[in-house]
């Protein structure tokens, strides 16, 4: 205990001489919680609309002011053609065209049914399909409008309806805050954690200095541990200093216990040291371990559920995110923030991060033993 009690005060000795890992282990979460969560929003709004109207009836007009009262998009023009909306969506000036032929109303009236033509830019894949919805929706919604406005009374009592009442369980209001705090928090956990326990021993390479540990009597799980204890304790505080930001800031407090939080972090926070602590064992210059945790932290937050559902991505991407830590904890802040689970609830993915934790700190310290 006598040897980890003076690694552990020169590791904290060597963390805190150097501003600039206090700036990274501080002052960069505070910033990125501030400023991400406001950024990252699914809902899509000012969608910039383009309206050819062929009719110029009182329909028309009256379907292109439900669509601008939505909220959702924004009327750039009245083009006279397809081809000078065209030329709007060329220049960025317009996403989304709908054009009104001529005769829509006359249709509508005689016929009972009429036709417009709606195009997508699509270059912006997200904006373009939820924009395209949200279109659909408010043409369906004035269809029956239209309908019920033109059925006698006596027949529309005598039609079944369905009334549709809907409610967003675990987020009532769809607060997208609620959803991406804890993800971004759990990416910033997993930044911190995994890149520098990485950048601080193969610094160490870099110097010599591993080579005097080396040499001494300092026993092999002295050094680690040595490691990994002031990189977890930065970890959870770093984990307190983002729960009290959400709580300040967005007024997220989680249903569940900070407990449960805490005890998953604990593991979970071994696992990413030990990642580090592997990645450390293969590189041998900064600028080696830090290309190679850029690249697996671009796989884990791209596979990790924070941005994209996992259950809509292909079966052989679903199969990865198996194999990826941070969907875990990401699923877990979230349960155990909107629905309060338990640490019950999460007993199957503690157990998977137990395993993780295991698999990369067993072959980190085979590796290191293998090239010291």
């Amino acid at each position: 205990m006598r040897t980890l009690k003076f690694l552990l005060e020169k590791e904290f000795r060597q963390i805190f001489r150097d501003p600039s890992i206090i700036r990274i282990i501080f002052i960069m979460p505070v910033i990125q919680l501030m400023i991400l969560p406001w950024a990252a929003d699914y809902e899509i709004k000012d969608i910039k609309l383009s309206v050819i109207d062929f009719d110029h009836s009182p329909y028309s007009q009256k379907l292109v002011n439900k669509i601008t009262s939505s909220g959702y998009f924004k009327l750039m023009d009245y083009s006279k053609s397809y081809q000078s909306a065209l030329n709007q969506v060329e220049n960025d000036q317009a996403d989304l065209l709908l054009e009104i032929p001529e005769s829509f109303e006359k249709n509508l009236v005689k016929e009972n049914e009429s036709k417009v033509f709606m195009a997508l830019n699509a270059i912006n894949g997200v904006k373009a399909n939820l924009g395209g919805s949200y279109l659909n929706s408010i043409i369906r919604d004035f269809n029956n409008e239209i309908r019920l406005e033109w059925v006698q009374p006596k027949r529309l009592n005598e039609q079944p309806t369905i009334e549709i009442t809907s409610s967003n369980w675990f987020n009532p209001l769809l607060n997208y805050k609620y959803f991406m705090v804890p993800g971004i928090l759990v990416i910033l956990l997993t930044m911190i954690g995994s890149n520098l326990t990485a950048i601080n021993i193969v610094r160490e390479k870099e110097i010599g200095t591993i080579e005097q540990i080396n040499v001494t009597p300092i026993k092999k799980h002295h050094f680690l541990l040595g490691k990994l204890i002031p990189f977890w304790l930065l970890g959870m505080l770093v984990l307190t200093l983002g729960l009290g930001i959400s709580w300040l800031v967005y007024g997220i407090i989680p249903l569940g216990s900070y407990f449960t939080i805490y005890i998953f972090a604990a593991v979970y926070l071994l696992c990413v040291l030990g990642l580090g602590l592997l990645i450390s064992t293969y590189a041998g210059t900064q600028q080696q371990a830090m290309l190679i945790s850029f690249f697996l932290m671009m796989v884990f937050i791209l596979l990790g559920g924070l941005y994209t559902s996992i259950d809509s991505m292909p079966h052989w991407a679903q199969v990865i995110t198996k194999f990826n830590p941070v969907a875990y904890f990401i699923d877990v802040m979230r349960m155990v923030v909107l629905k309060g689970s338990s640490i019950r609830d999460i007993s199957y993915h503690f157990g998977i991060m137990i395993l993780f934790a295991l698999f990369f700190n067993s072959w980190a310290i085979w590796n290191y033993r293998k090239t010291s």
